[in-house]
């Protein structure tokens, strides 16, 4: 099925994002495991995973509407101690969820309703799940402390 030129363009746009997320997710939980920070590790590496799928699910896309994948992803922030690793995980989070917005919004006008349709799990997944559980290990340092959250971090 011959997908539109536009609808092609923001998905692979899309892809280059999830794929980052997914190399920034993959370097992050092996630093935290590294640091000792076991808990953490687990969690950024089961965002890896969740951003694995997402890729995924776009990459089958694209190519069911006769598209090319664009496989190269987006640059890293690479955070140097637990939270930069947060905050920049969390700043590529937002991006994506405005960028699925914009997509789905997109769809929607274009009357690609299984592209929307696609989009939504993934829209609820980066909010409600990533990006929320990022600020609440934001909050929870805010409120405890740097030291004490770290050392319930830890494994």
């Amino acid at each position: 099925m011959q997908g539109k030129k536009v609808i092609l363009d923001q998905l692979n746009a899309l892809l280059v994002y999830e794929l980052a997320a997914r190399d920034q997710y993959f370097i992050h939980s092996r630093m935290l495991d590294e640091w000792g920070f076991s808990k953490a590790a687990a969690r950024i590496a089961h965002e890896m995973e969740d951003e694995t799928g997402h890729a995924d699910a776009l990459i089958r896309r694209i190519l069911m509407l006769s598209g090319t994948p664009d496989m190269k992803p987006a640059a890293l922030n690479v955070g140097h101690d637990v939270i930069s690793i947060f905050e920049n995980d969390l700043a590529v989070e937002l991006s994506v969820v405005k960028h699925l917005r914009e997509v789905m919004a997109l769809a929607e006008k274009e009357k690609d309703y299984v592209t929307r349709d696609l989009l939504l799990p993934m829209l609820k997944d980066t909010e409600e799940d990533h990006a929320h559980w990022l600020e609440q290990q934001l909050r929870l340092i805010k409120l405890l402390g740097e030291q004490n959250y770290l050392q319930s971090a830890a494994g």
